[in-house]
């Protein structure tokens, strides 16, 4: 099998759906793990587009993953995401993985699929019921299997949740190996300790669909703006009253965002109300701000080089789909179909 250069480091898949600029939670939470991944593995990064129209509800859903692509990959890049030692490419522009998933759905027990606790979780939030949920939604572990298994990758960087996932990855690949021969490794779920950042509203991880994110590009002025809606010390109600740090949001960002010093300021300040919730806030504005000012920077440099993002998918591309190719041609021996 054609392999990027180094094969002797494992290989890693990872994808995300485009839904365009990606927010602070995001690159906390698996952006930034991609980044280091790159050092000491081969990493291979979707854009997974085909994954995306499992949930669409209008045609302006469809209209907006083209351009979600380009924004999410300007933001991978300018995270550190380096197409030169990764593959970063569309899931569609392989078309092989529909072929792949095709074979592997032939091999797949339709109650595996219908047991994942993720699958029950999105026929409620989309109101469908398992009879009239898409045949893509009920699929989608089998697309994702061959997502990974099409580039022989053996490690899957995933948080504890999507462990299920991952272990219904390998039940497929060790069923299509006991019928077919061995063919594809069983891949290996990496943990990451991602951190969860809590979400403007205080309550729940910062997230789109609830409006409580905080966007990578956006501008200084944006975020500022953003972070002085947060939600804070329920119980503080005037400015003289005094805080209680450890149930407040903006303290927690001031713990990841702030240095150690200003944080114990921020700690001493609150409990004593000789600082108000406002100025708290302006306060981790800047520090985000801060931490994001070279990444916005670099964002900025590679969107002013018009055709970049493409040129970079379009190579991407073509590396992904030598290997798929490959996979492919190995999976229709094993088969007796070619």
């Amino acid at each position: 099998m054609t392999q990027p250069a180094g094969t002797h480091k494992g290989v890693i898949f990872s994808g995300m759906r485009p839904t365009g600029l990606l927010h602070l939670g995001n690159y906390m939470g698996a952006l930034q793990n991609w980044v280091t991944l790159q050092d000491d593995y081969n990493c291979i990064y979707c854009a997974v587009d085909i994954h995306a129209l499992t949930t669409v509800e209008s045609s302006e859903d469809i209209q907006a993953i083209k351009p979600n692509i380009e924004d999410m990959v300007l933001d991978w890049l300018a995270a550190g995401v380096d197409p030169e030692k990764s593959i970063v490419f569309i899931q569609s522009h392989v078309p092989e993985v529909m072929t792949l998933h095709t074979l592997l759905s032939m091999v797949t027990p339709l109650g595996w699929l219908t047991r994942v606790p993720t699958f029950k979780d999105k026929v409620r939030q989309m109101h469908e019921t398992e009879e009239t949920v898409n045949y893509g939604l009920v699929g989608y572990p089998v697309l994702q299997t061959a997502d990974i298994i099409l580039y022989k990758a053996d490690t899957v960087p995933v948080g504890q949740d999507q462990v299920p996932h991952i272990e219904l990855s390998r039940e497929i690949v060790r069923r299509f190996n006991n019928l077919f021969g061995e063919t594809f490794p069983e891949p290996q779920a990496k943990l990451t300790e991602a951190r969860l950042i809590v979400g403007l509203d205080g309550q729940n991880k910062m997230s789109k669909t609830l409006d409580n994110h905080l966007d990578l590009a956006a501008s200084p002025e944006e975020t500022t703006k953003r972070v002085l809606t947060a939600f804070t010390d329920p119980q503080r109600v005037r400015r003289d009253d005094p805080g209680r740090p450890e149930v407040c949001n903006i303290y927690s960002l001031h713990k990841i965002f702030s240095g150690a010093s200003d944080v114990n300021t921020v700690y001493d300040e609150c409990v004593t109300a000789a600082r108000g919730c406002v100025d708290c806030k302006r306060h981790v504005a800047d520090s985000i701000n801060d931490y994001l000012k070279e990444l916005r920077e670099r964002r900025e440099e590679i969107k002013s080089k018009p055709g970049y993002v493409q040129e970079i998918l379009h190579e991407g591309g073509k590396k992904a789909r030598a290997i798929a190719v490959e996979t492919i041609n190995e999976v229709y021996e094993k088969m007796g179909l070619s």
